[in-house]
């Protein structure tokens, strides 16, 4: 009986534990469905503006990846504009007659205006925040806004006032630059690493309080993290390294638990009101799940900082897939591309007519035809131009071939922002992989200067021809083939004709001999020599009772009878 009580203790402790391992979740997505993560940057934000009604602003990009970043700005209220970037870049305005630009007399900045080019002045600006406000205040009188955007892809203005209810004074601190509402940015995606799960039993239903679980681990760099959560009760625990300093920025809808230092907006700190030392993602869930008195939890975080402080900002459980980026890319891409400004379609024919399909399979032996297309921006034109084209092979990271290329001619009516050109196959005969990545690394020139615009993308699949057998050679017989087709003809009869002369001289053999009269006259074989017998001319008494009609057939019988 004893035995039986102790197997079905241990069964039941075996079905606690599988039933609470199958509460957690391993973090394995890297895109997160629950929070955004960005960058928090230096900059400010004020209500400054100047006596002739011009707002003052400061734009300091950095990290940027994409060299060419286009500005919208036609709408702009009037303003001053100062651009700074420690990076190689060319920038596009598009701005209004009330938008001045300043850059820096040795700027890494190369600018471009669509037509208000006496709007760019260069000066000798300093490089350093600090300076640089210091600087615009002198110069302005005060500064409007700060933004500091990594990676950044374009940005455009809104066309409202960019001031903020407040101090006139730029006081430089850590801020979200996505809070300014005069100006819509978009940048590229963050640089610290994320990954998340969720629960597979987890159904919370829309009246139930949503459980976030962010975990840093140990090895992970200490920062401070500011969160902000929509307006509805929200439950989150935040566990990081020692030295983690988190911020709830609306913590009046929010719950909270947490083993580091939490500052709240009222500038209060509260102290860590539990201990939880593992980063273990298994361990942290369940004690977080014993903390809140819970059976499951909505969401599970894991972050590796990138830089000193970040922002995570709670995605609306009613739009689940809204991305890092508010805005869209500058264009819309369709392929595999590394570019956001330029498309490249491939197509099977020399007039661009027929596009072809990224699984449609094209035989090494045929030629295929490539429209790199751009974005006419802000009435700027720029010309695209190709300078080398790889193809890279899906089933062998070693396999990479460079694919020479010839440029097509296009007049500006058909294609007015692209480029065209074509490409062989031959190179790809001898390679067994089928499927590759068309790579092709481009620049856009605004008359002489060019720009490097990174590379643009795009599948190709590729087959063997079929093995035809050898066809028989066709003769093509001309006039001049006839003519000595007939004269070897004639030539050769003359011969024939005079081998047939030597024979009868030789021979004797009469020519154009009368078989019938010389079968009557030659007693034996024509060719025996034998010595010819005279004939009578006076028949016998017998013959003569012959009748007259038989002198043919018996004038016949020797040459039968003798043969």
């Amino acid at each position: 009986m004893e035995g039986h009580m102790v197997r079905l203790a241990l069964l039941l402790c075996i079905t606690v534990a599988a039933s609470a391992s199958s509460l957690t979740c391993d973090p394995t997505k890297n895109d997160n469905p629950w929070f955004h993560v960005r960058e928090m940057q230096t900059g400010c934000w004020t209500s400054f503006v100047t006596e002739d009604k011009a707002e003052v602003h400061i734009l300091h990009f950095t990290a940027t990846v994409q060299k060419i970043i286009p500005l919208h700005m036609p709408n702009a209220k009037p303003m001053n504009l100062i651009l700074t970037s420690p990076d190689v870049v060319y920038v596009f305005f598009n701005i209004s007659a009330d938008v001045n630009i300043y850059l820096n007399s040795n700027s890494t900045i190369t600018a471009y205006s669509n037509e208000h080019k006496n709007n760019i002045y260069k000066q000798d600006i300093p490089t350093q925040n600090e300076d640089l406000v210091e600087w615009a205040t002198r110069k302005f009188g005060g500064v409007t806004s700060f933004t500091t955007v990594q990676n950044l892809i374009q940005m455009s203005t809104t066309g409202t006032a960019g001031t903020t209810p407040g101090s006139r004074h730029c006081t430089l601190r850590n801020e979200d630059a996505f809070e300014k509402h005069f100006m819509e940015i978009t940048n590229g995606p963050s640089a610290t690493s994320s990954t998340s799960c969720s629960p597979q039993q987890q159904e919370n239903s829309s009246d139930e309080v949503e459980l976030h679980i962010i975990n840093i681990p140990e090895n992970a760099r200490v920062c401070d993290v500011s969160l902000r959560m929509d307006t509805k009760m929200i439950r989150v625990y935040l566990r990081g390294p020692q030295g983690t300093a988190w911020t709830i920025l609306n913590a009046q809808y929010t719950r909270f638990a947490s083993n580091n230092d939490v500052l709240l907006p009222s500038f209060t700190r509260g102290t860590p009101l539990h201990t939880l030392n593992s980063d273990n993602a298994t361990e942290v869930q369940n004690k977080v799940m014993e903390i809140f008195n819970v059976t499951t939890f909505t969401s599970y975080t894991e972050l590796r900082p990138a830089d000193s402080s970040i922002l995570l900002v709670l995605v609306k459980k009613d739009n689940p897939t809204v991305t890092t980026t508010p805005l869209a890319p500058f264009i819309p891409i369709t392929t595999t591309a590394s570019n956001q400004m330029l498309l490249m379609q491939l197509y099977t024919s020399p007039d661009f007519r027929s596009p072809l399909d990224p699984n449609t399979k094209v035989q090494s032996d045929k030629r295929i035809y490539a429209e790199i297309s751009g974005h006419a921006y802000g009435g700027i034109k720029l010309t695209i131009k190709v300078t080398s084209c790889f193809v890279y092979s899906k089933h062998s990271s070693s396999v990479v071939k460079e694919l020479p290329f010839i440029p097509e001619t296009c007049s500006p009516n058909s294609c007015p922002n692209s480029t065209r050109l074509s490409f062989s196959l031959d190179q790809l005969q001898e390679v067994t992989s089928t499927s590759w990545d068309l790579e092709c690394s481009v620049k856009l020139c605004h008359g002489e200067q060019c720009a490097d615009a990174g590379r643009v993308n795009g599948n190709l699949e590729v087959t063997q021809p079929c093995l035809q057998p050898p066809t028989p050679p066709c003769f093509d017989f001309g006039l001049p083939g006839v003519l000595g087709i007939a004269f070897g003809g004639f030539l050769i009869g003359v011969l024939l004709i005079g081998a047939l002369w030597f024979i009868k001289i030789k021979t004797g053999y009469p020519t154009g001999l009368d078989m019938s009269s010389t079968a009557a006259s030659l007693p034996g074989c024509p060719c025996s020599g034998a010595k010819r017998q005279p004939v009578s001319n006076n028949p016998s008494p017998s013959e003569n009772s012959s009748a007259n009609a038989s002198i043919g057939s018996t004038q016949s019988t020797p040459t039968s009878s003798m043969a």
